[in-house]
């Protein structure tokens, strides 16, 4: 199978790694919005912030840094393996030592039990960093799945459970600790790679000194990534921020789950190409246009259903959150562009360039988020809209400058896409608009005119790209 076809049957296997290990949890954080209050959801909403920032204390680098190298030996993985363990313990004591400090932040006393036992999760997500890289390097995402599948599914029963006998937000958080402790089980079972006593400075100062600049870059936009419900959670009221959480755990379902399957994919995938600009540009290319042709009516979909999809599946309370999604998910169009964009430099070793890239990216935030958050929530959330139309461009420069993937052929890659998704969104408004059933009847409508319609027009406008991925997902 050629690399492009490789490649894109990944993404299927990772997509479902990722809807096994994260969906599944998003799905028990629907169903315990019929136990919870935003509130609730806004408490978690607090903490997600500091968790995940540890979590890249954790990791530092170092798996991708696994993922990139040409040759990889059993010293440089176990050096890996024994950095990941003391920088999780490392990164635990710091949020143990800080719980009450955030705690008085939020002047919201619960959080220093919750984080205390939340982040036990990254000591134990330390012990599977080698493994997923080493599955990674194989672009072996089916055998991701069959250990994040068992794990969500079991971890995400205990927690409904726990739910419905009124253990609240803790369930969630027994959620969390037994989904890592099951899935790095099952990775340990499955993957043979154990680790030895050796331990090399020398690969591990190798393997940092390229890790240690994606870890900043990590951290900036893990910060900023969460910077929206850590300041709507200061600013405005926790059932602000819980609305604005739960529809961003709803997108997270369709939108990040992919966007991390390009990323997880793409990069060694891509590596594999690094010496020769011409072949990587052609992988990149093809690349692009199978996951836009999938990713771009997803979104649209997701963006079209929402208010029906609100008003079947939730109480009262929540129903202002499908406004949030939609918002959200407009924003979320360009993000496997971004992705993909910032994988060239990562796959060419520009971590320099990608911190510098952050940073910019993180001052443009700010400015957009200090002025939004005066007028209220809506202009933030079309804030991040702006802002993501904003970062394409420099984005874009380099993957111009480094492949020679100019802007002009990235616009006719992808954009059928776009135009196509658009008028067939109206096309299915307008024809759900005439027609005025129900909730339910409305949603299938919906579904069924825009899916139809889509594959009607791409049957008909781009009949090798149709092929080539019905090809990918048979193989996959």
């Amino acid at each position: 199978m050629s690399l492009g076809k490789r490649t894109s049957a990944a993404v299927i296997w990772s997509f479902g790694e990722q809807l096994a290990r994260r969906g599944v949890g998003i799905m028990v954080t629907l169903l315990l919005a019929r136990f919870l209050v935003p509130e609730d959801f806004g408490l978690v909403a607090m903490m997600t912030v500091f968790l995940a920032l540890g979590q890249s204390l954790m990791d530092s680098g170092f798996r991708q840094a696994l993922i990139r190298l040409p040759e990889i030996t059993e010293t440089e993985y176990s050096t890996a393996f024994f950095a990941n363990l003391v920088l999780g313990l490392v990164a635990y004591f710091i949020l143990f030592a800080a719980a009450p400090a955030i705690a008085a932040f939020y002047e919201e006393t619960r959080l220093i039990g919750l984080i205390r036992v939340a982040s036990l999760a990254i000591i134990i997500n330390s012990f599977q960093v080698v493994q997923v890289a080493s599955l990674s390097r194989e672009l072996n995402f089916k055998a991701q799945m069959q250990a994040g599948l068992p794990a969500s599914i079991i971890s995400g029963a205990i927690a409904v459970a726990l739910a419905y006998l009124d253990f609240g937000v803790w369930a969630l958080v027994v959620q969390t600790l037994l989904g890592a402790i099951i899935h790095t089980a099952l990775l340990w079972w499955r993957h043979g790679w154990r680790p030895t006593n050796r331990f090399s400075l020398i690969s591990a100062k190798g393997m940092y000194k390229f890790g240690y600049k994606l870890f900043f870059s990590q951290s900036l936009e893990i910060l900023f990534q969460n910077i929206y419900p850590l300041v709507i959670a200061k600013l405005f009221t926790a059932s602000t921020a819980g609305l604005y959480f739960f529809a961003d755990r709803i997108r997270e379902l369709v939108v990040s789950q992919f966007l991390h399957s390009i990323q997880a994919v793409t990069f060694p995938a891509l590596a594999k190409k690094q010496s020769n600009p011409a072949e990587l540009k052609d992988a990149y290319r093809r690349v692009i246009r199978v996951i836009m042709a999938l990713y771009v009516p997803l979104v649209g979909g997701l963006i079209l259903i929402s208010p029906w999809l609100f008003e079947l599946l939730f109480p009262d309370e929540w129903y202002p959150a499908h406004r949030y999604l939609q918002i959200l998910s407009l924003a979320a169009l360009l993000y496997p562009i971004h992705s993909l964009n910032l994988n060239i430099l990562r796959v060419l070793g520009r971590s320099d360039i990608l911190l510098t890239l952050q940073v910019l990216k993180k001052v443009v935030t700010t400015v957009v988020l200090a002025t939004t958050a005066q007028i209220g929530i809506e202009a933030v959330l079309w804030g991040q809209v702006v802002q993501s139309l904003i970062f394409y461009f420099p984005n874009k420069y380099y993957s111009d400058r480094l492949i020679g993937y100019s802007f002009v052929e990235q616009f006719k890659d992808i954009s059928l896409y776009y135009a196509a998704s658009a008028l067939i969104f109206a096309v299915s408004m307008w024809v759900v608009s005439q027609v005025g059933l129900g909730a339910l009847l409305s949603l299938v409508l919906a579904f069924c005119v825009f899916s139809s319609l889509y594959i009607c027009v791409i049957l008909m406008l781009d009949k090798p790209l149709v092929s080539e991925v019905l090809k990918v997902v048979g193989k996959a």
